[in-house]
């Protein structure tokens, strides 16, 4: 089977997602793009992620050409290959319904620096891209010049509807995914409780510059 072991880490992670609370029934969606090959792994359409297996998952390429597998893929394929265009670092990409992430979409915010753990997402403010129909080439059309107009970001709101991150693979991909739901519920209480402290762009520069070393990084001799 092509891709074999990216089909089996998207079914892991599908489930990680929902059982997270991330993504509801069959919402979100989830790949893993072999740059050798320049073929991209995605979850399919409309499948739990419990009821999902390796086989379901699709191998395309970026072209949305179907190259492997009998299952119709995620209506969000073009969203991730969007992505893999203009993030030559991206390995993998996630995309949730997560509530709180979601919620500031609704009401048309941005997420901003009210948490350090936003350096994940290499901005102090994560965009909001304007509503486009779901599983649009439109929509892909309107991510991709988020992407462009913010050079650093590897996440973007959608508007009225979820968030997509990049990662250079599926755990941390699925790490940033839980960060940026925790930002923005966070920011969302903030908002709720009429007071919010972001966090000044010093300080954030410094913590881009600690996330550097962060976790099990090397020691630079």
């Amino acid at each position: 089977m092509i891709m074999q072991e990216a089909r089996e880490q998207i079914v892991e992670y599908g489930k990680k997602m929902s059982a997270a609370g991330l993504s509801v029934g069959t919402s979100g969606n989830i790949s893993f793009y072999d740059k050798e090959t320049g073929y991209m792994a995605i979850s399919p359409s409309g499948l739990g992620y419990f009821d999902t297996t390796p086989e379901d998952v699709v191998v395309m390429d970026l072209d949305g050409n179907i190259i492997d597998g009998k299952r119709k893929p995620s209506s969000e394929h073009g969203l991730h290959t969007i992505f893999y265009r203009n993030r030559p670092e991206a390995g993998a990409v996630v995309h949730t319904h997560s509530p709180y992430c979601t919620t500031l979409a609704c009401m048309g915010e941005t997420l901003k620096s009210v948490h350090y753990v936003i350096m994940g997402t290499g901005v102090e403010e994560v965009p909001l891209t304007p509503y486009v129909t779901f599983g649009t080439p439109e929509l892909a059309e309107a991510v991709g010049e988020t992407l462009k107009a913010n050079p650093k970001t590897r996440a973007t709101l959608l508007a009225n509807h979820g968030i997509v991150v990049c990662q250079a693979n599926l755990p941390k991909a699925f790490g940033l995914a839980v960060n940026c739901e925790f930002v923005a519920q966070v920011q969302y209480q903030c908002l709720c409780a009429g007071k919010m402290n972001l966090i000044s762009h010093e300080e954030m520069e410094k913590a881009f510059e600690r996330s550097k070393t962060y976790g099990q990084v090397p020691d630079k001799k």
